[in-house]
């Protein structure tokens, strides 16, 4: 083993999992004690419940007061395959993809919905589309901050207000830790277990005006099931958007998601949420600028993302090993890690280039982070050492 010592000093909380994220610092079951168990969603104290966490949503994300907030059911996964079933096909649409879950988009669009008038548009993985390619003319539906590539659009400067289609935003990995321009997002989704740290299986489905009358005087041409369904009689379902959900949501995810939402606004609301992100990414940034044998896989700063941080390692050495060489060894520092309880679930995405993928949402201390670089630093230096003594 080489020249990085053993660090002294490890993370007081090494959960850097792109999701399920950490939670809160300071959470424990204490603050689930008033969710209404055992009691139905539509009681009274269920439905305030529900309608409490749509409009704190509101008020810390800074949504218009015309855009509807609806929580649905599947996560952010059941929001946008929502939108894309139920407001797809009255225009052409461009697909819009650079990492795993905007590829997965691009299949239902054109496998599943077979969409004959569906155009893609792809870069590879630590790359953007550019957006001056986009027919905004089209519908269009893409991923704002790619979670399994790092990359996020840097902002909306490109989306016309003029535009004729309708924007589609997969906002998972960037709500509440990055702007989203409501004017330029027609319908934006996320999920609770991200930035917030809350738990799956719940996902918020937003609409703009625009959106909404897409719905009423648009009929798909393919059957929804009950689950997608967002209007009937050709009126929109209002109670979705008051926390009348679909089917029965867990009141103790309610609980815990508005825990989060009160710590949020706490300690100063979206613009304290976006802070904390960045300061974790400005971390990261630091070590890598003294570290050349690691890199981001977003090349472009103003494209980098503050949540899920890819990185890549940028040994020459290592780059001319063979892809399954290159995967083993970015494992090898991923488990010696997890080993040493320093970080977990921090490998990269399995479709994603060998590497490590650190969650920096709002819910991260800035002081786990730095903790974390030395022992990166520690874990290379041993794989590299086994790698020489395996040659």
């Amino acid at each position: 083993m080489a020249n990085t010592a053993r660090p002294d000093v490890r993370p007081a909380d090494p959960r850097f999992s792109s999701g399920p994220c950490a939670k809160r610092p300071g959470w424990t079951l204490d603050a689930l004690s008033d969710a209404p168990l055992g009691r139905s969603h539509r009681a009274k104290l269920g439905k305030n419940k529900l309608a409490q966490a749509i409009e704190e949503t509101r008020e810390i994300l800074q949504v218009p007061a015309d855009y509807r907030i609806g929580i649905v059911p599947a996560s952010d996964t059941g929001a946008v395959e929502m939108a894309m079933w139920s407001l797809l096909g009255a225009r052409p649409v461009d697909m819009v993809a650079w990492e795993s879950f905007g590829s997965g988009w691009v299949t239902d669009a054109v496998k599943q919905l077979k969409l004959e008038n569906a155009r893609v548009l792809e870069a590879g993985y630590g790359e953007i589309v550019d957006f001056a390619d986009v027919n905004f003319d089209h519908d269009v539906v893409f991923t704002w901050n790619g979670t399994t590539s790092g990359v996020r659009v840097p902002n909306g400067d490109k989306i016309p207000a003029d535009r004729q289609g309708l924007t589609i935003c997969d906002a998972t990995s960037a709500a509440f830790a990055q702007d989203l321009p409501y004017d330029k997002l027609d319908v934006v989704t996320f999920s609770w277990q991200k930035v917030m740290g809350g738990e799956a299986a719940h996902g918020m489905l937003i609409l703009s005006p625009r959106a909404v009358e897409r719905l009423l005087s648009y009929k798909p041409a393919w059957p929804l099931p009950k689950i997608f369904r967002l209007t009937s009689g050709g009126k929109l379902i209002e109670g979705i958007f008051k926390g009348e959900t679909i089917n029965t949501p867990s009141m103790l995810c309610v609980e815990d998601y508005l825990d989060a939402l009160a710590w949020g606004k706490r300690i100063g609301g979206l613009e304290a949420l976006k802070a904390r992100a960045n300061a974790n990414l400005s971390v990261i940034e630091r070590f890598v600028a003294g570290n050349s044998w690691i890199g981001f896989l977003a090349k472009d700063p103003a494209t980098r993302s503050n949540t899920s941080v890819c990185l890549q390692f940028t040994d020459p050495a290592l780059a001319n090993l063979p892809r399954e060489a290159q995967d083993a060894f970015a494992k090898g520092v991923a488990t010696m890690l997890e080993k040493e309880g320093v970080a977990l679930d921090i490998g990269s995405y399995r479709d994603a280039p060998p590497g490590l993928r650190i969650w920096c949402g709002a819910t991260v201390e800035t002081a786990a982070v730095e903790a974390l670089m030395p022992w990166i630093a520690y874990a290379y230096e041993a794989q590299k050492a086994a790698l020489a003594q395996a040659a």
